[in-house]
């Protein structure tokens, strides 16, 4: 059998806060380890007559916690194991063992089995002295979050938030990037130094632009967040996004959003796609966050009348979609290595067969053209059909023979033209034309419809520049005869 193990808690900071028990436990050790010897009670275990061997050294040779904390488990572990049965090993930590210790985390799943016998006594926690000396109940609602890698995404301010292991003003840095995500920079944030320390206890309240000014920080400094129920705090926040919508549409919401159906908003979600692409094709990034709102808002809709007849709600949509991102990239959250675009899109396709294949679907049974929205604008349809078929072979060989294919169809459609055809007729052989001609993108590795939409803005803008220049000459298009305003075109191609 092996020697046990006792994890005690040192508290935050004051000696005289220490068990009784925890004394007499320290006492009565066969050996006594502390995770650092940085911690005020320490002087006292030396008047005590408790001798300590602490894991400092662990630090200074390791180049990251988690393997500071592995290493501490194994020593321990070893020891332990190499021990007589009776004897007692205690691993002293700073304020409760069971709060921000990842070595007792590690230690609980691994003695258990290793077949040791662990025993955990608690101790004052840092945040027993944070409760008494920043004065807030924290069953007004209370978050205890760790200041490495801290995620805005934790951060809800109807909760008193306490953030510990702030070591260093670098730390200090991070958390403050972290609460301007959702805090404006002057907002009253509490800094706290060895909480509870006689003679070493300080309390600062600053702005939180300041947070990383502030000198002093240790291995007993903590940042506290007052809780507030400020709405504006919660307006950067998806949980305030649902709320809003699911109000609108509640019978003491809007009457018109009330109303609307999946069908009445259908064609707000097509108008809102493309004013983004507007905002896209004019590089205007203020004005591409105002639009991509109003996108979110029409998925928000949507999943809100869903959520009302219990299918599905948004987090559900969500899920769904961190779900699909994952599998598709198995060269990202798993194990699959993609070189470059060409690669990891080859890894997306063969995920995508493989979810038909757990929905069972026989993917060899499907068509190639499947997965085509039949609502596609048609000249992105006719790229992306031709794009499909191209996979399997289906595809002429160089773009010459595309270009080729072009003459052959504009032939037609004079031809058409010619012999006054029937509008079906002519419409068809347009139609071929235009097919061709998005053939033709594919093979230059460019998309129709920006190539079409670039083409457009263009011809905007020439045109904007004839009707410019009349104006200046007191004219208009209107009063204007076609020779002078192709004049006027013809100069704007030199200028626009």
């Amino acid at each position: 059998m092996s020697a046990s193990i006792t994890i005690v808690g040192l508290g935050s900071g004051n000696p005289d806060r220490l068990t009784m028990g925890i004394v007499k436990t320290l006492q009565r050790a066969s050996k006594v380890y502390v995770r650092t010897q940085e911690h005020p009670v320490m002087s006292v275990l030396d008047e005590l007559n408790v001798a300590t061997q602490s894991f400092d050294h662990v630090y200074e040779a390791r180049d990251s916690f988690p393997e500071v904390y592995a290493s501490i488990a194994d020593i321990l572990i070893e020891k332990a194991a190499a021990g007589q049965e009776g004897t007692n090993i205690v691993y002293a930590v700073p304020g409760h063992p069971m709060v921000a210790e990842a070595t007792v985390q590690i230690l609980r799943e691994r003695c258990a089995h290793e077949g040791i016998r662990l025993s955990i006594l608690g101790g004052e926690s840092f945040l027993d002295e944070a409760f008494i000396r920043l004065g807030f109940d924290p069953i007004e609602g209370f978050q205890l979050l760790d200041a490495s890698g801290l995620d805005a995404s934790l951060l809800q301010p109807r909760l008193h938030t306490v953030i510990g292991q702030v070591y260093d003003t670098f730390t200090a840095s991070d958390v403050k990037l972290a609460l301007m995500e959702l805090y404006p920079d002057d907002y009253k944030i509490t800094v706290g130094h060895a909480l509870g320390v006689e003679g070493q206890e300080q309390i600062l309240q600053v702005p939180l632009y300041e947070l990383d000014r502030v000198e002093g920080y240790g291995n007993l400094s903590l940042v506290y967040v007052p809780r507030s129920e400020d709405e504006m705090l919660r307006q950067r926040t998806f949980a305030r996004l649902h709320e809003i919508v699911a109000i609108l549409r509640s019978p003491e919401g809007c009457p018109w959003d009330r109303e609307q159906t999946h069908a009445s908003i259908r064609k707000n979600l097509i108008e809102e796609t493309y004013e983004v692409l507007e905002t896209i094709d004019e590089d205007d990034p203020e004005h591409m966050q105002e639009e991509l709102g109003d996108l979110l808002l029409q998925v928000m809709l949507h999943s809100q009348m869903e959520e009302e007849i219990g299918t599905f709600n948004v987090f559900d949509v969500i899920q769904g979609l961190n779900d699909k991102l994952i599998f598709r990239h198995p060269h990202v959250f798993g194990q699959n290595k993609a070189e470059d675009a060409e690669a990891a899109l080859s890894n997306w396709e063969q995920m995508k067969a493989e979810e038909k294949r757990r929905k069972g679907l026989d993917p060899g049974q499907a068509s190639v053209l499947d997965g085509i929205p039949k609502d596609l604008p048609a000249l992105m349809k006719a790229y992306k059909l031709q794009k499909k078929a191209s996979k399997v072979g289906f595809d002429w060989e160089r773009i010459n023979d595309v270009l080729d294919k072009i003459e052959e169809e504009l032939a037609e459609l004079r031809e058409a033209v010619e012999q006054d055809l029937t509008l079906e007729e002519k419409t068809a052989e347009l139609g071929d034309l235009l097919f061709a001609a998005a053939n033709a993108a594919r093979f230059l590795h460019t998309d129709p419809e920006e190539a079409l939409s670039m083409t457009n803005r263009k011809f905007i803008q020439r045109f904007h520049f004839i009707e410019d220049e009349l104006r200046a000459r007191g004219k208009t298009v209107h009063e204007s005869s076609l020779e002078e305003m192709d004049a006027i075109w013809q100069q704007a191609k030199n200028q626009v």
